[in-house]
């Protein structure tokens, strides 16, 4: 059993609860006590001080792509399709060891900036690569974060007008073929699952319509989620309109892929009529600002997405669009990005905070377990130190999270297991996993010429 005692607890529960010198009682992986301290604990019950802290829920990252975080500052200065064609060619040499290494640095990152949860979009297969996707599952088991991959997949290449390369992409039967058995080798239904796997076709301009159709009907037979990247920018705009004569939305939705079982990343593009079909339909979107700012696309309509009803969660992105991968940022960026666009009042700092926890649940579809601080849900929480020379002085803890400095962690806990503890990975050498990055880094180079 662990007690986190005098702290500050900003629950995110349905009446959006904030108690001040609170503890949060865990027992095995749940919750089972918020609000005062029970006047009866075990003795060996682990004592956490939360003394000018804030306790949250963990943070939840609804995208990512981790086999990136190894050609991060790469194209730095490029547009949406140039930034693929340029990189596409040096991530076509990606095997194991450098997936599980970028996923180790990727993930341990994620964990020591608050987050608890994550999703990760891989769909590069290079056909002598090795198990990818198992890669970065052992990877994420080490870390101990809870883990959402998906199954990604592109099977339109270059020369059938696709933007990657003919090395990294699939036939549709491999592509279907892996996916079946990446559900059956790992995906975890149960409500305390570290692990369940979705499907992933990459984006309308990487796959075809065939792969979109017959994706969605094996993730309903296999009762998973469906993944895919889209409305990110006008280039796709017009991508869509020369190949299908309609948007992104109306040709994604013509193959099956609205649904409370679907999520998109960035969803920018989206037009008011579509933002209420997302709404209707409860399909998901995964907004990343930072990354949509570091590409020059467009801003978000996040105020209106939330306004309608859509799930909206928050997402990184991938390392190689966005280097510095700290899910709170993301939430600070949300705020920055709807207020310089639609006015002060635009989005709230709260609003941002849940975006950043429950918002993320309900678009993984976890929220019933995660993603906020109740008796009886999973004890994934972290607990931030505001006594710090950056956050003193500053009343409002939401605030001080949300608009200012990233604070330092004084705790992490996953699944009721802490992994970090005063700034310090307690799973992982975080100094080594930056050595084999950085190895990995010049290897890969190395290999594309």
């Amino acid at each position: 059993m662990t007690l986190i005692e005098n702290t500050q607890v900003i629950t995110v529960d349905a009446e959006r609860r904030e108690l001040s010198h609170a503890s949060v009682v865990i027992d095995g992986t749940r919750i089972v006590s918020v609000g005062d301290t029970p006047d009866r604990l075990p003795d060996d019950t682990l004592r956490a001080d939360g003394t000018g802290c804030v306790l949250t829920p963990g943070l939840i990252n609804t995208h990512h792509h981790l086999y990136q975080w190894i050609t991060r500052g790469l194209a730095a200065d490029h547009t949406l399709f140039q930034w693929l064609t340029t990189l596409y060619p040096i991530w076509a040499g990606i095997d194991e060891d450098a997936v599980r290494t970028a996923a180790l640095g990727g993930l341990t990152q994620l964990a020591l900036s608050g987050c608890t949860t994550t999703t990760d979009h891989h769909y590069v297969f290079p056909p002598r690569g090795g198990d990818l996707l198992g890669a970065e599952i052992d990877a994420a088991a080490t870390v101990g974060l809870r883990f959402h991959p998906t199954r990604g997949s592109m099977d339109l290449s270059e020369k059938d007008g696709g933007l990657p390369p003919d090395s990294v992409v699939q036939t549709l039967d491999e592509i279907l073929a892996a996916s079946s058995n990446a559900v059956a080798r790992w995906h975890d239904p149960s409500a305390e699952s570290m692990l369940r796997i979705a499907l992933a076709p990459c984006s309308p301009f990487s796959v075809t319509t065939d792969l979109l159709r017959e994706s969605a009907l094996l993730a309903r037979e296999l009762g998973v989620r469906m993944h895919t990247h889209l409305a990110e920018s006008l280039d796709e705009n017009t991508y869509c309109d020369e190949h299908f004569g309609c948007t992104p939305l109306q040709y994604m939705e013509s193959v099956g892929w609205v649904g409370d079982d679907v999520w998109f990343a960035h969803g920018i593009e989206f037009d008011d009529a579509e933002i209420g079909r997302l709404a209707a339909t409860a399909t998901g979107v995964a907004h990343c600002p930072t990354s949509n700012a570091r590409l020059g696309n467009r801003i978000c309509r996040t105020r209106d997405l939330v306004d309608a009803g859509v799930p909206v969660g928050l997402g990184v992105d991938g390392a190689a669009s966005s280097e510095s991968c700290r899910l709170l940022e993301e939430a600070h960026q949300a705020v920055l990005m709807a207020r310089a666009k639609d006015g002060p009042t635009a989005l709230t700092t709260r609003t941002a905070m849940e975006l950043a926890t429950i918002g993320g649940a309900r678009v993984l579809g976890r929220h019933h377990d995660t993603g906020s601080i109740e008796v009886g849900k999973l004890a994934d929480l972290v607990l931030w130190d505001l006594s710090t020379v950056a956050h003193s002085g500053i009343d409002d803890p939401v605030a001080a999270l949300v608009l200012g400095a990233i604070p330092p962690i004084a705790g992490t806990w996953v699944n009721g297991r802490r992994i970090v503890a005063d700034g310090t990975m307690l799973t992982v050498d975080a100094e080594r996993v930056a050595a084999d990055v950085a190895h990995e880094h010049r290897r890969l180079l190395a290999k594309a010429g």
